[in-house]
Protein backbone atom coordinates (compact mmCIF):
# COMPACT_ATOMS: atom_id res chain seq x y z
CA UNK A 1 0.00 0.00 0.00
CA UNK A 2 0.88 3.74 -0.14
CA UNK A 3 2.77 5.08 2.62
CA UNK A 4 4.17 8.56 3.35
CA UNK A 5 6.08 9.71 6.16
CA UNK A 6 6.95 13.15 6.72
CA UNK A 7 9.40 14.30 8.79
CA UNK A 8 11.99 17.05 9.51
CA UNK A 9 9.37 19.23 11.78
CA UNK A 10 10.66 21.06 14.67
CA UNK A 11 10.35 24.56 16.51
CA UNK A 12 12.41 27.37 15.20
CA UNK A 13 12.51 31.00 15.71
CA UNK A 14 11.34 33.62 13.07
CA UNK A 15 14.30 33.93 10.26
CA UNK A 16 15.18 30.60 10.91
CA UNK A 17 14.72 27.38 8.43
CA UNK A 18 13.55 24.07 8.23
CA UNK A 19 13.85 21.09 5.87
CA UNK A 20 10.98 18.69 5.94
CA UNK A 21 11.31 15.25 4.44
CA UNK A 22 8.64 13.04 2.84
CA UNK A 23 9.68 9.44 2.62
CA UNK A 24 7.47 7.26 0.28
CA UNK A 25 7.13 3.42 0.03
CA UNK A 26 4.88 0.74 -1.74
CA UNK A 27 4.23 2.02 -5.15
CA UNK A 28 5.78 3.27 -8.24
CA UNK A 29 6.93 6.34 -6.83
CA UNK A 30 7.44 8.18 -9.90
CA UNK A 31 3.55 7.44 -10.71
CA UNK A 32 2.57 10.59 -8.64
CA UNK A 33 3.30 13.99 -8.01
CA UNK A 34 3.81 14.67 -4.67
CA UNK A 35 2.20 17.98 -2.97
CA UNK A 36 2.57 19.21 0.42
CA UNK A 37 0.09 21.01 2.38
CA UNK A 38 -0.29 22.23 5.75
CA UNK A 39 -3.18 23.06 8.49
CA UNK A 40 -3.04 25.37 11.30
CA UNK A 41 -5.54 25.18 14.27
CA UNK A 42 -8.47 26.91 13.65
CA UNK A 43 -7.52 27.01 9.83
CA UNK A 44 -8.72 25.15 7.01
CA UNK A 45 -6.24 23.23 4.98
CA UNK A 46 -3.63 25.08 2.69
CA UNK A 47 -1.72 23.83 -0.11
CA UNK A 48 1.86 25.02 0.06
CA UNK A 49 3.59 23.19 -2.88
CA UNK A 50 3.46 20.58 -5.60
CA UNK A 51 6.26 18.80 -7.74
CA UNK A 52 5.08 16.73 -10.78
CA UNK A 53 6.97 13.44 -11.19
CA UNK A 54 7.22 13.78 -15.35
CA UNK A 55 8.99 16.90 -15.45
CA UNK A 56 10.22 17.98 -11.78
CA UNK A 57 8.08 21.19 -12.71
CA UNK A 58 6.31 23.22 -9.25
CA UNK A 59 3.71 24.87 -7.83
CA UNK A 60 3.73 27.04 -4.91
CA UNK A 61 1.50 29.06 -3.38
CA UNK A 62 2.01 33.04 -3.05
CA UNK A 63 2.04 32.75 0.72
CA UNK A 64 5.30 30.94 0.70
CA UNK A 65 7.02 31.97 -3.07
CA UNK A 66 10.61 32.79 -3.08
CA UNK A 67 10.83 31.35 1.10
CA UNK A 68 10.16 27.19 -0.06
CA UNK A 69 11.86 25.07 -2.63
CA UNK A 70 10.49 22.06 -3.10
CA UNK A 71 12.71 19.08 -4.50
CA UNK A 72 12.23 15.47 -4.83
CA UNK A 73 15.30 12.75 -4.58
CA UNK A 74 14.24 9.56 -7.17
CA UNK A 75 16.99 7.64 -5.36
CA UNK A 76 15.78 7.77 -2.16
CA UNK A 77 11.81 7.85 -2.62
CA UNK A 78 12.28 11.22 -0.99
CA UNK A 79 10.12 14.89 -1.93
CA UNK A 80 11.68 17.58 0.18
CA UNK A 81 10.83 21.05 1.55
CA UNK A 82 13.06 23.52 1.98
CA UNK A 83 11.62 26.37 4.30
CA UNK A 84 13.70 29.45 4.72
CA UNK A 85 12.94 32.61 6.61
CA UNK A 86 9.93 31.00 8.94
CA UNK A 87 7.02 33.40 9.98
CA UNK A 88 4.75 32.84 12.62
CA UNK A 89 2.06 32.53 10.49
CA UNK A 90 4.08 29.12 8.94
CA UNK A 91 2.95 27.19 12.24
CA UNK A 92 1.10 24.42 11.23
CA UNK A 93 0.77 20.64 10.69
CA UNK A 94 2.80 20.03 7.47
CA UNK A 95 1.58 17.03 5.45
CA UNK A 96 2.66 15.23 2.44
CA UNK A 97 0.04 13.43 -0.09
CA UNK A 98 0.43 11.62 -3.48
CA UNK A 99 -1.24 13.86 -6.18
CA UNK A 100 -2.10 13.51 -9.91
CA UNK A 101 0.01 15.80 -11.86
CA UNK A 102 -0.27 18.27 -8.78
CA UNK A 103 -3.92 18.21 -9.99
CA UNK A 104 -4.20 20.41 -6.32
CA UNK A 105 -6.02 16.97 -4.06
CA UNK A 106 -4.69 14.80 -2.17
CA UNK A 107 -4.96 11.28 -2.64
CA UNK A 108 -2.53 9.52 -0.26
CA UNK A 109 -1.47 11.16 2.72
CA UNK A 110 1.12 10.81 5.56
CA UNK A 111 0.58 11.34 9.36
CA UNK A 112 2.08 15.07 9.41
CA UNK A 113 5.10 16.97 11.53
CA UNK A 114 4.60 19.70 13.38
CA UNK A 115 6.35 23.45 12.69
CA UNK A 116 6.32 25.97 15.26
CA UNK A 117 7.35 29.30 14.62
CA UNK A 118 7.79 31.12 17.90
CA UNK A 119 9.96 33.86 19.15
Amino acid sequence: QVQLVESGGDSVQPGGSLRLSCKASGFAYSYYAIGWFRQAPGKERERVSCIRNRDDSTYYADSVKGRFTISRDNRKNTVYLQMNNLKPDDTAVYYCATEDECAGTGLHWGQGTQVTVVS
